[in-house]
């Protein structure tokens, strides 16, 4: 059995990878099953093909998955934490743009009633 190839792999159905899937697991669970009753050397070299192409498999699943999820949150108000940016937790935790141009009352009537004056100073 040749490696799957994932941009293959993509253009097929979830139910279609799901029953590769299994067939792949047994197909190792055989395999398995050979080297321990001691069978040729062919199958023993070919479970670490099986193994990938499962790894492979699984990872177009859970990829078509996610975005299947980011597509259906987009645009909403709350997001699951994994489907939310990462950034850092400090950039995470800081203010928003809108709550750090935020200004208190008092503050907004100084500034009406205070502006900064200007003036012309004349160089010598």
């Amino acid at each position: 059995m040749a490696p799957l190839k994932a941009h293959k792999l993509r253009e097929e159905s979830r139910e279609s990878l799901e029953k590769q899937l299994d067939e792949l697991k047994n197909e190792l669970s055989q395999l398995r099953v050979a080297k321990v009753t001691g069978g040729a050397a062919s199958k023993l070299s070919k479970i670490k093909v099986v193994r990938k192409s499962i790894a492979r498999l699984l990872t177009v699943i859970n990829t078509s998955k996610k975005t299947a999820l980011r597509e259906h949150f987009k645009g909403k108000k709350y997001a699951p934490l994994d489907l939310r940016a990462k950034k850092t937790r400090a950039i995470r935790r800081r203010l928003t743009k809108h709550e750090s141009s935020r200004k208190t009352l008092r503050q907004q009537k100084r500034e009406t009633h205070f502006p900064q004056r200007l003036y012309a100073v004349k160089s010598d």
